[in-house]
């Protein structure tokens, strides 16, 4: 579906998945800089109750949800007399995504519960900004199929896709060599090898150049986010593995670049803030005035960039390996980091037992889904083998 086609009457009515979160939240201050251009007709949120409710309040949606059932009493206390409806569980947040008459569907809830909502809305035919990256590293030929089907655009948030999507603009499939997805390389770039096992949850938590949510910046430390977003520019740009490289480049100025067959390459700058990709997807095929300032390429060069170390980074590899395979794998993967995760932020798993808990999941075969119930049934029984290999570990 045409951006250019969606009514602009009252300004581009969106729906947030997952509007407490960071994306979220930058996105509604992009709505409170122009609300001329913007205005906000649906809000769902994880357990945020409260945060969302002020969210409910300053935006006047006409509905809200909340993902977790035992929380919509408090939330319709919260937003009593506000005039919006209030709905919770997986059916409020498919109710955000297609019933609330929005133009965009903003998808920013993190992890494997963002995927479902953000199927329907593809299916309802809505253009969806896409900042969860784990509904294509699952069912990345679910929703590109669903998408074409149904005339639904995705537009990448993550900033290297977005910045992607901006090189791309205009150019031919045909002409691309590669894409290359740029990688800050985390807080550990240069941590000595054998100092990785003693790594805490505070230290991965200091990423260098990006204000993220815990899951996002510990995947950053370990580069699966690259891992991950390898995978989604898979299905985004229609690339295989091996035509998508990653490079460390620690001042995070430089978000992406496409190399083509002429050997140009063009690259995409920008400011470290997430409001840049953010507003380029709402405000799609058009740029408009930001309220970000202007990258100052003098105060922030020397620019560097550097060869992915696959010893230190094993994540990144694993993730190769999975999109390589043909099958689940990538639903395991992703299922798999994400137990590993929390438990490496609950103390439970050693910084370096992250990537070796992925590995051993993905030794198990978790055979070809080709329905989002069987997407779902395979990162079920990844996430069960995951917790069983977390139970009964002691972190030293």
């Amino acid at each position: 579906m045409s951006l250019e086609n969606h009514s602009r009457r009252g300004g581009r009515a969106l729906a947030i998945l997952g509007s407490t979160g960071s994306i979220g939240r930058s996105t509604l201050e992009l709505v409170a800089w122009t609300p001329d251009e913007f205005r906000v007709v649906a809000l769902a949120a994880g357990r945020s109750c409260e945060r969302l409710a002020e969210q409910v309040w300053a935006h006047r949606p006409r509905l809200a949800a909340i993902a977790d059932p035992a929380l919509e009493p408090q939330l319709r206390t919260l937003c009593e007399g506000s005039g919006c409806e209030i709905r919770s569980g997986p059916e409020g947040l498919a109710a955000v995504a297609t019933e609330a008459g929005a133009d965009l569907v903003v998808a920013a809830i993190v992890g494997a519960a963002g995927l479902e909502p953000t199927y329907r809305a593809v299916e309802a035919g809505l253009p969806v900004a896409l900042a969860n990256k784990e509904a294509l590293v699952m069912a990345g030929g679910l929703m590109i199929n669903a998408a074409r089907r149904h005339g639904s655009a995705l537009l990448p948030v993550d900033s290297e896709h977005n910045a992607l999507h901006q090189c791309l603009r205009g150019e031919s499939a045909r002409e691309v060599r590669r894409l290359i997805l740029t990688a800050s390389g985390g807080p550990f770039r240069a941590t000595a090898a054998g100092e990785m096992s003693a790594i805490t949850p505070a230290q991965a938590l200091r990423h260098p150049t990006w204000e993220m949510g815990p899951k996002i910046t510990i995947d950053s430390a370990t580069l699966m986010n690259k891992g991950l977003e390898v995978i989604e520019a898979h299905h985004l740009f229609g690339l295989p593995a091996g035509k998508i490289d990653v490079l460390i480049h620690p001042q995070s100025v430089v978000h992406s670049m496409v190399e083509f067959v002429d050997g140009s390459i063009v690259a995409q700058l920008g400011v470290n803030d997430m409001k840049h990709p953010i507003q380029y997807a709402l405000t799609y095929p058009e740029r408009r005035p930001s309220p970000l300032p202007p990258l100052d390429l003098v105060a922030r060069s020397p620019l560097q960039f550097e060869p992915v170390d696959p010893a230190r980074f094993p994540c990144l590899g694993l993730a190769y390996a999975a999109l390589r395979s043909g099958t689940g794998a990538p639903v395991a993967l992703n299922a798999a980091n994400e137990v590993a995760v929390a438990a490496f932020l609950a103390g439970r798993l050693p910084f370096l037992g992250i990537a070796e808990l992925v590995e051993g999941v993905l030794d198990e075969d978790y055979g070809e889904p080709a329905t989002l119930s069987e997407v779902l049934d395979v990162d079920r029984r990844a996430r069960l083998a995951a917790s069983r290999r977390v139970e009964g570990r002691v972190v030293a």
